[in-house]
């Protein structure tokens, strides 16, 4: 059996004042997602929590790319197709990487086929069993943080700053101001899509995952988003990552990114053991 209809959240297109916590694996989410303030038109973010059992699931978030038509269409279509697959897991302890992999192949032919140059990022946490791995097309992001700051994971953006970074061409902080930040080399809606799936990752109960689209990591260093995740509550991560963005968002201030943008992210933390 797969996921019902009821314990499913999917966000797609909308604005949310407040985020939502829900449990998922064993654990709690906290998601937020909104569209770019004073911007008209809809949010082309998604995110999605799909519980599969007691001890799994799946965290999505999508940022259906801005400029390109079908934009939500796309994000939601990434949704709909993990959904989709999840259902129609017929074992429930049949691997998840499978349901992963074909879900963003399906996703990708149905994007392809929205037409019209539609396009969108994603990025997906796969929860099994006190573990996660990793699946992200694009430059939406994972971050693994431990309680004392430590980044465990950081995904790598599929565009040219991001492998900038990676090969330590630039820094972080330079990477937030170059002219070449909003190009994404990877996504889905190409016929060219590609993958990238990371190995098992081990949480430990104190840790805190993030996925997010660029609409965090284009308004906060990363050492600032590490600060504001690692410890408190979900809800006051949640709240704090939020605030910081939508006011930089807003108000830009010489000394500290902003670039306004839709913005969703989800928040994960473990609850219980194995």
């Amino acid at each position: 059996m797969g996921v019902s209809a009821a314990a499913a959240r999917v966000f797609a297109g909308r604005d949310m004042d407040e985020g939502r916590e829900m449990a998922v694996g064993r654990g709690r989410a906290f998601v937020y997602t909104a569209g770019c303030p004073g911007r008209e038109g809809p949010n082309q973010d998604a995110a999605a929590v799909l519980p599969v059992n007691g001890s799994r699931g799946l965290l999505v978030v999508a940022d259906g790319m801005g400029g390109r038509p079908g934009g939500a269409d796309a994000a939601a279509a990434v949704l709909a197709a993990l959904e989709r697959e999840v259902e129609r897991l017929g074992d429930p302890d049949v691997s998840l990487r499978s349901v992963v992999l074909d879900g963003l192949e399906e996703a990708n032919r149905r994007v392809i086929g929205i037409g019209g140059g539609a396009a969108t990022t994603v990025a997906v946490a796969e929860l099994e069993n006190g573990s996660l791995r990793s699946y992200h097309v694009g430059d939406s992001a994972i971050l693994v943080v431990g309680q004392r700051g430590r980044i465990k994971l950081q995904t790598v953006a599929h565009s040219p700053v991001g492998y900038a970074v990676e090969s330590g061409l630039i820094d972080e902080d330079t990477a937030l101001e170059h002219a070449e930040r909003h190009l994404v080399s990877n996504m889905v809606g190409d016929p060219d899509m590609r993958i990238e799936v990371g190995s098992p990752l081990e949480l430990a109960p104190r840790d805190t995952v993030l996925l997010a689209t660029d609409g965090l990591f284009d308004n906060m260093h990363r050492d600032e988003i590490v600060e504001a995740i690692r410890t408190g509550s979900l809800e006051e991560a949640g709240r704090r990552l939020a605030a910081t963005c939508l006011e930089r968002m807003r108000e830009p201030a010489a000394g500290r990114p902003s670039k306004p943008d839709d913005l969703t992210f989800i928040l994960y933390r473990q609850t219980r053991g194995r």
